[in-house]
């Protein structure tokens, strides 16, 4: 644990004087995200409005070696933004200007502190027919997307935030700003160090505006939902509709526990049994064709009924389900805190790796529904433990690790989109091997005293 010393303070104080903040219940605010992780809080919370700040406050940190946790809206579940070594939490909700939208170019330029509903919101009260796509679930802020790399339901169709990040403004521990991509489609210009950043989880520079890609609104939207008599067909039937090439823009799985879980928390009267979940963009036409295509193979594999609708309150009944998922999950264990894990591989070996995880499932004492973004064979596991039982713990941490092991024997990745944070750290380095060392090189060149985001992603620095 670093202490801030006086001297930090009081220079933080004159450069932010109310927007700095020590009182015990903001920094318990701030200690800990949506993970299982203990919560740590850090000794003080900035509430910057500017990059000029950030950038005095980074100066200020490296000159007394005060650790610089980046705080977006607290919705990760890898521990990402737990303060383990004490020090500054720099919070970026008052970051939170929509810089500029050009509707001809299809990109916007956003203060990290945006969130993604704001952004929508914008789009679609200044009439743009556009909308910024990436939906991970939670109303994250952008800057805080863009530092894990987030992804969520429409990747399948739209790509995750490595896809639709085209540059980014990002503050360094010594205060340097960095301006890297820009709005071109493409660019052969030096190092990709937006790429480089994306994903990075604050422990390189924390990142201070966003250009975003964005899409146009679909002129229609159809939904459907198809149960199965088994998970190994449902995901065989996934695999089949993205063979055929039908363009998907979601397509999700729900196990039968998830579903259980999901008609008791929301009142519904789904079959409980495992259910695929599918989105259509396009004309008016094609969402019905796509629709149709998708039904007749699905009933080539047994499923249904295969019902479907255009209409938007209809769809949103339809989607319900997959909206609670999460919510769901933790009301069938009241009091519990989520392990959430997530793991992501290639699609053709999606159903063995979920079949081996439902196995292991089998054997615990607790619910975990799986359920998953399965058009990118990307899936997840709630575990529904109970707070500081360090037994049922110590049981769900050996799952992750086997289903991360199972998961790369694959050819696959630990993490799709949750990151690394503190609870992968080892599946880092099981996954890169000797990349992770160059990981290193890199956070030791542009943080050489380890105060961005330190005890995060990498080990031995």
């Amino acid at each position: 644990m670093h202490p801030i010393d006086p001297q930090a303070l009081s220079a933080l104080t004159a450069l932010l004087g109310q927007h700095l903040n020590a009182a015990s219940e903001v920094r318990r605010a701030h200690a800990a995200d949506a993970s299982y992780h203990a919560p740590q809080p850090p000794q003080a919370v900035a509430f910057p409005s500017s990059v000029e700040e950030i950038a005095q406050i980074a100066r200020i940190c490296t000159a007394h070696q005060v650790p610089i946790v980046p705080f977006g809206t607290g919705t990760a579940v890898e521990g990402g933004i737990v303060a383990v070594r004490g020090g500054l939490c720099v919070n970026l909700s008052r970051m939170n200007r929509i810089l500029r939208v050009s509707a001809a170019d299809m990109d916007a330029t956003v203060e990290a502190g945006v969130t993604r509903q704001q952004l929508n919101e914008h789009l679609r009260a200044q009439s743009t027919g556009l909308h910024f796509p990436v939906d991970p679930g939670a109303d994250a802020s952008l800057g805080g997307m863009a530092a894990t790399r987030a992804s969520g339901s429409a990747a399948v169709g739209y790509g995750t935030m490595r896809d639709n990040v085209l540059g980014l403004k990002a503050v360094f521990a010594d205060g340097t700003v960095v301006e890297v991509g820009g709005r071109a489609r493409k660019s052969s210009a030096g190092y990709d160090l937006t790429a480089l950043l994306v994903g990075t989880e604050g422990t390189l520079a924390l990142i201070t505006e966003v250009t975003l890609r964005l899409a146009k609104l679909p002129a229609a939207i159809s939904a459907a939902v198809c149960p199965f008599a088994d998970l190994d067909t449902a995901v065989a039937a996934a695999i089949d509709v993205l063979s055929e090439g039908i363009p998907v823009a979601r397509l999700e799985l729900l196990d039968e526990v998830q579903m259980q879980a999901c008609n008791q928390y929301a009142g519904l009267d789904y079959e409980v049994a495992p259910t695929l979940f599918f989105e259509f963009h396009g004309s008016e036409k094609g969402v019905v064709e796509q629709a149709e295509t998708a039904g007749a193979a699905v009933a080539r594999r047994g499923g249904g009924p295969f019902r479907w609708a255009t209409a938007e309150g209809e769809r949103d009944r339809l989607w319900q389900a997959r909206y609670d998922a999460y919510y769901a999950s933790r009301a069938l264990r009241p009091g519990s805190v989520g392990y959430v894990t997530d793991v992501c591989v290639p699609i053709t070996a999606l159903a063995r790796c979920i079949h081996q995880t439902r196995a292991a499932l089998a054997d615990l004492d607790f619910p975990a529904p799986l359920f998953g973004h399965v058009g990118d064979g990307n899936f997840h596991v709630v575990c529904l433990i109970e707070p500081g039982n360090a037994e049922e713990l110590a049981q769900v941490r050996q799952l992750g690790e086997q289903i991360v092991e199972w998961a790369l024997q694959a050819g696959g990745t630990c993490t799709g989109e949750h990151g690394i944070g503190l609870g992968k750290i080892d599946a880092l380095e099981a996954e890169c091997g000797r990349g992770v060392e160059v990981m290193r090189r890199i956070k030791r060149a542009l943080d050489p005293d380890n105060l961005m985001n330190p005890g995060k992603v990498l080990n031995g620095l």
